[in-house]
């Protein structure tokens, strides 16, 4: 796993291999970043990462200078893993050891970027953007992305836009219609 781009990329991380995870490869992680750097100035970006894992897409917002970053995850050694990493890297990541949907119903903050990348096989995966625009988490031009498998299909969401794929790897986009 790598950092891309930004003042760390090609930096390499290496989680242990005892975390339970599936992170977004580095070409389907390269792909999306391409897409966003047409859509967004990750200086003037407040990012959520949502079921955040080994912290991959956390480390890309950070290098490429995002506001803040904040990182939810459940798991308690994912937790420690990114938090240690982010330590070494000198990349300015909160980290919230949380059940993301909980989280997502307490938390006040909006945000201009959510990623989401919850497990696969998870049963409401489809609610996920329910909870988002419910708790209204996502500044007017903000975009949230879910990443799923082909099992999963967000086209009837009121606020989906586009979907992206890149061998199994999904990627929903959504933006609040106005």
């Amino acid at each position: 796993m790598r950092i891309v781009s930004g003042n760390l990329g090609g930096r390499k991380i290496n989680p242990p291999y005892d975390l339970p995870v599936r992170p977004t490869t580095d070409k389907a992680k390269e792909s999306l970043f391409n897409i966003l750097n047409n859509r967004i100035n990750f200086e003037e970006t407040v990012a959520l990462d949502l079921f955040a894992g080994t912290g991959n897409i956390s480390y890309e917002l950070a290098s490429r200078g995002c506001i803040s970053v904040t990182s939810v995850e459940i798991d308690f050694k994912c937790v420690k893993f990114i938090k240690e990493a982010s330590e070494l890297l000198k990349a300015n990541i909160k980290v919230v050891q949380a059940n993301v949907f909980s989280f997502l119903n307490t938390y006040k903050s909006k945000s201009d970027l959510i990623f989401a990348d919850p497990p696969y096989s998870l049963e409401n995966i489809e609610e996920i953007p329910d909870y988002i625009f419910r708790n209204e988490l996502l500044n007017e031009e903000g975009i949230l992305i879910v990443e799923h498998s082909a099992n999963t299909n967000f086209a009837h969401h009121h606020y989906f836009m586009e979907s992206r794929r890149y061998s199994k790897v999904h990627f929903s986009f959504f933006q609040i219609k106005t």
